[in-house]
C-alpha cells in the first residue's frame, strides 16, 4: 500500500541532506552511465570488425602463387608460379571439404568497355560460378554465370549498379551487349554488394571465356573457396593439403615460404573473434566493477545516514515504531535513491551512444556503438536491488537499537 506520509518524510529526508543523497545519486548513475557506454564501445568494436569482413566470406582460403626462394630437386630459386585451370581442378577434386571455388583470370592491358557511344573503363574480373559465394555478391537481376556460360564458352557478363547506371543510363541492361576491348558479351545479369561502392564499378566474365578470348590459355591468377562450416582445425588441414598437392605439381619445397601463399581466413576471422570476446569480458568486468563501487558508495552513505539519525530512530522506537517500519523506511529511501540515479545514468548513457553513432565515420573499425536495451535495464535493476541490498544491513542495524541505546547516543 502506498503511504503518502511515508514518501513525503523520506523527500524531506533527501531535500535535508541534500550533499549526502547527491553523492549516492552521483555514485549510482555514474556505474550505470560506465556500463552502458563500456557494452556500447564494446559492441561498436565487434560491429567494425564484422564491417571489414562483410565484403569476402569469412570462411574461405585464397592461394596466391609467389616466387621460389630455395632450391629444390636440382631447381634454382627465383622462379615465379604459375596458377592454371588443372591447379584449379586438382584442388576442387581432390581437397576435402571445398564449399565453392573459384580462380580468377585478369585481363592484361588497358580496358575499354563501350556500350554505343558510352565508354568507360572498369575492374574486369574472369571467375568461375562458385566467386559469387566468395565475394558476396547480390543479384538484383538477371542471374550469375553458370557451369554452362564455363563449358560453352558462351560471351555472357553480370556487371556491377554502378556500371550499369555510367553505360545504361536508366535502361535495363539485361540482354544488351557491350565489348570489352571490341569483343561483345551479353549482360544476363545485374549485382549489388555489401562492400565498397567500388565493388559495384566490377564486370564478371566466365573464366573460360576469357582466357580464350584475350589469350589467356590456362593461366589464373589465384584459386580461392569457401570451407562450408568446417570448424578452424579441418580448414587448416584444409591449406596444409592445398600446399602439399601445389608443391608437387610445380615442384617446390613445402618449407619454401614464398613459393606460394595459401592464405585461411578463417584463423583471421577466429583471431578477431576471440579478441571481440575477451574485449567484452573485460568491458563487463569493469562496468560491473564500477557498478560494485556504486553499490559500496551506497551501502556507506546509508550507513553514515543511520548514524546521524540513531537519536531519530530511537524517539521512534520509543514511540513505538516497529523495527520493520524502521528498516524499511531506510530501505525506501535507498531503493528511491538509486532507482532515480539508475534510469538518470541509463538515459545518460544512451543518448551519448546514439551521438557517438551519429558523428562516428560509417566506415572503419569503430561502428555504431550501441547496447541491447534489454541488458541495460537489466543491469539497472540489478543496480537497484543491489543499493537495496547495500542498504539493508544498515537499516537492519538500526532496527535492532533498542530505544534506550539510541537515545543515549551521541
Amino acid at each position: 500500500m502506498f503511504d503518502v506520509d511515508t514518501w513525503q518524510e523520506i523527500l524531506d529526508t533527501i531535500r535535508a541532506n541534500q550533499m549526502r543523497s547527491f553523492l549516492t545519486a552521483f555514485s549510482v548513475a555514474w556505474g550505470i552511465f560506465m556500463l552502458i557506454v563500456l557494452l556500447g564501445s564494446g559492441q561498436g568494436l565487434s560491429n567494425g570488425v564484422a564491417h571489414q569482413f562483410r565484403d569476402d566470406a569469412v570462411n574461405s582460403i585464397w592461394v596466391f602463387p609467389g616466387q621460389v626462394s630455395m632450391p629444390y630437386k636440382g631447381l634454382q630459386p627465383g622462379r615465379r608460379l604459375q596458377l592454371t585451370n588443372e591447379d584449379h581442378d586438382e584442388i576442387r577434386t581432390g581437397v576435402s571439404g571445398v564449399e565453392h571455388i573459384t580462380s580468377r583470370y585478369t585481363i592484361g592491358g588497358s580496358l575499354r568497355v563501350r556500350y554505343r557511344d558510352e565508354t568507360g573503363t572498369f575492374d574486369v574480373r574472369s571467375v568461375h560460378p562458385g566467386h559469387q559465394y566468395l565475394e558476396k555478391t547480390i543479384i538484383t537481376e538477371g542471374r550469375f554465370l553458370n557451369l554452362l556460360d564455363i563449358r560453352e564458352y558462351r560471351k555472357v557478363a553480370v556487371i556491377g549498379e554502378r556500371v550499369s547506371a555510367a553505360l545504361f543510363k536508366d535502361v535495363s541492361p539485361l540482354g544488351r551487349d557491350l565489348e570489352i576491348n571490341g569483343v561483345a558479351f551479353k549482360v544476363v545479369g545485374l549485382f549489388t554488394d555489401e562492400g565498397a561502392e567500388t565493388e559495384q564499378e566490377k564486370i564478371y566474365l566466365p573464366i573460360s571465356t576469357a582466357q580464350r578470348a584475350f589469350g589467356g590459355a590456362n593461366r589464373v591468377g589465384q584459386i580461392m573457396m569457401t570451407t562450408g562450416e568446417a570448424p578452424l582445425p579441418e580448414t587448416q588441414a584444409m591449406s596444409k593439403e592445398i600446399h602439399r598437392r601445389l608443391a608437387e605439381r610445380h615442384t617446390f619445397s613445402m618449407e619454401d615460404p614464398r613459393a606460394v601463399f595459401v592464405n585461411n581466413n578463417n584463423e583471421e576471422f577466429e583471431r578477431f573473434m576471440k579478441l571481440m570476446s575477451a574485449i567484452r569480458m573485460f568491458v563487463w568486468v569493469v562496468g560491473l566493477g564500477t557498478i560494485l563501487a556504486g553499490v559500496v558508495g551506497v551501502s556507506n552513505i546509508m550507513m553514515i545516514a543511520v548514524r546521524e539519525r540513531t537519536r531519530e530512530i530511537g524517539v521512534r522506537r520509543a514511540l513505538g515504531a516497529t523495527p520493520w517500519s524502521v528498516v524499511s523506511l531506510i530501505l525506501k529511501e535507498s531503493i528511491l535513491i538509486t532507482s532515480v540515479a539508475g534510469y538518470v545514468g541509463l538515459v545518460l548513457g544512451i543518448v551519448t551512444l546514439e551521438v557517438a553513432a551519429g558523428v562516428l565515420p560509417k566506415d572503419g573499425f569503430f561502428l555504431r556503438p550501441e547496447v541491447d536495451l534489454g541488458v541495460a535495464i537489466q543491469a539497472t535493476v540489478l543496480l537497484v536491488v543491489a543499493g537495496a541490498v547495500a542498504g539493508y544491513f544498515p537499516a537492519r542495524r538500526a532496527g535492532r537499537l533498542r530505544p534506550v541505546e539510541a537515545l543515549r547516543n551521541e
